[in-house]
């Protein structure tokens, strides 16, 4: 028989679940749900979280694109788009990605592209230009910035 926590007990794990690392309310209220937990039960321990300060989401957002950027070298697309799955406020999202200096941005980028422009071994102009376009994309980066840096390089190529 599966035993389902009381509320001082879920209270209890779920701050230890929070202080771990910071946590959006859909992965706090995903964690309730495979705890066992519904309802008005949930809805206290999350306001227990919120008032104690274990649960906020701009904290959350903001963390989480300074991490994403530096750590896995996303763009702000890519974030924007994360943060959105994970039901960030728009006001939040934008308050995260204030979080990402501009300079280290760019910084950022350049290295990043000139590294992965320098791996491709492809010979076909073209077939390079998309798969170095395409990784950007992936990575979250804004068009403009790919297709200007793809210029640049293959001018220098030349």
């Amino acid at each position: 028989m599966e035993h389902h926590p009381n509320l001082s007990e879920a209270i209890q794990k779920l701050e230890h679940y929070c202080a771990y690392q910071e946590r959006c309310h859909q992965e706090v209220a995903e964690k309730l749900r495979t705890l066992g937990i519904w309802g008005d039960k949930a809805d206290a321990v999350i306001v227990h979280l919120l008032d104690n300060n274990y649960l906020n989401e701009e904290r959350f957002a903001c963390a989480f694109a300074r991490g994403k950027h530096r750590i896995k070298s996303w763009g702000r697309n890519r974030i924007v788009n994360e943060l959105k799955m994970r039901g960030i406020s728009r006001f939040n999202i934008t308050t995260a990605l204030n979080e990402i200096d501009p300079l280290e941005y760019a910084d950022h980028f350049d290295k990043l592209s000139l590294r992965h422009w320098e791996s491709l071994t492809e010979k076909n102009a073209l077939k390079k230009r998309k798969k170095f376009c395409d990784f950007l994309l992936r990575k979250g980066f804004e068009s403009d910035l790919i297709y200007d840096k793809v210029k640049i390089l293959e001018q220098d190529n030349c």
